[in-house]
């Protein structure tokens, strides 16, 4: 049975309540509120817990704030995670925020709602919004099976997240591929290869930058990416086209296969579309149009991620934005 007893300053001036709950088979339980409704509230819910069966010890989330729990977080979890340094910036954000200060145990889906409308007032986007989310999420997450706090319930998957905007729809028109190629023979023969690279294997621009030529299997037409952005191995088959273009290249001392660094080609690259007067295609727009052409080919969605790593089918149709007189023609 819980008691709620007043309790009282030096000066004798009521300042809140406090409640006990001592129940066989459970350690005591003790917490201070500013009214004695809250008390009797807080009491209520505990005993109902302990005949339920239900109830997880809540002392470590009630005295943990969000701010300390994040600061655990950095130290033990993201170190061991792909783009920690981008973890890092979106933790410290989470810190500075009133939710900062609150405990673990308090934080509800309205208190994540309420930051969802803060960061769209800031003007950022919803992807960005959502990968803040995402940290949050992973963080109750481990704190709930890793760090004993069983009590704790994951406020963000009740909340809505902002919904993210159509994917873009940039593909290569009628001859925009052939004067692309030729501005980029002219800027640097070696860009035109990487751009025919690009097209021909649906591979992230920082893959491509990424290759050596231990990662290259002619015999067996495969370029093997040993740490993807996804945090796994793929083998990416080579056309041959992508095979022709790589054999244009000189092999280099240092075992890399291209002489440009990452911002050396985006600089060409831009030049290049400048010089073809091509406007909106950006590099990633490539791994777009190479993703539609192996749909188009008649790859099926399985095998589409098996080339891509696209890690489920729904960002697959994000990118997949075939054209209407291309399916036409295989409906016959």
């Amino acid at each position: 049975m819980a008691t709620i007893t007043p309790r009282y300053d030096r000066e004798d001036i009521l300042i809140g309540w406090q409640a006990k709950i001592r129940k066989k088979g459970y350690p005591a339980q003790n917490q201070t509120f500013r009214t004695k409704a809250e008390a009797l509230e807080w009491a209520t819910v505990i005993e109902a817990e302990m005949v339920r069966g239900t109830w997880r010890d809540r002392a470590e989330a009630e005295s943990t704030t969000l701010s300390d729990a994040l600061s655990r977080y950095a130290e033990e979890i993201v170190p061991q995670k792909k783009g920690a340094a981008q973890e890092m910036g979106f933790l410290r954000q989470w810190q500075v925020r009133p939710i900062g200060s609150m405990f673990l145990a308090t934080i509800a889906g309205k208190h994540v709602a309420g930051v969802i409308r803060d960061m769209q007032a800031e003007g950022k986007s919803a992807n960005t919004i959502r990968l803040h989310l995402a940290l949050l999420s992973h963080l109750f997450n481990v704190a709930r099976t890793e760090w004993g706090m069983e009590s704790i319930s994951n406020p963000v998957e009740v909340v809505r997240k902002p919904r993210l905007p159509q994917g873009r729809d940039r593909r290569l028109m009628d001859g925009e591929e052939e004067q692309l190629l030729a501005a980029c023979r002219i800027t640097n023969p070696e860009l035109s290869v990487i751009v025919t690279f690009a097209i021909e294997t649906a591979m992230r621009q920082g893959e491509i930058m990424g290759m050596t030529w231990d990662m290259v299997d002619l015999a067996k037409r495969t370029v093997t990416l040993p740490d993807t952005k996804n945090g796994t191995k793929r083998v990416v088959p080579l056309s041959s086209k992508a095979m022709e273009a790589l054999g244009t290249l000189p092999r280099r001392l240092d075992g890399k296969v291209w002489s440009y660094t990452p911002d050396g080609m985006r600089a060409s690259y831009k030049k290049a579309m400048r010089r073809a007067s091509i406007e909106g295609m950006t590099f990633h727009d490539l791994r777009h149009e190479a993703t539609s052409r192996l749909f188009e080919k008649g790859f099926n969605p399985m095998e589409v991620s098996c080339i891509t790593g696209h890690k489920n089918l729904q960002m697959l149709k994000r990118y997949t934005h075939l054209k209407a007189e291309d399916l036409a023609k295989r409906m016959g």
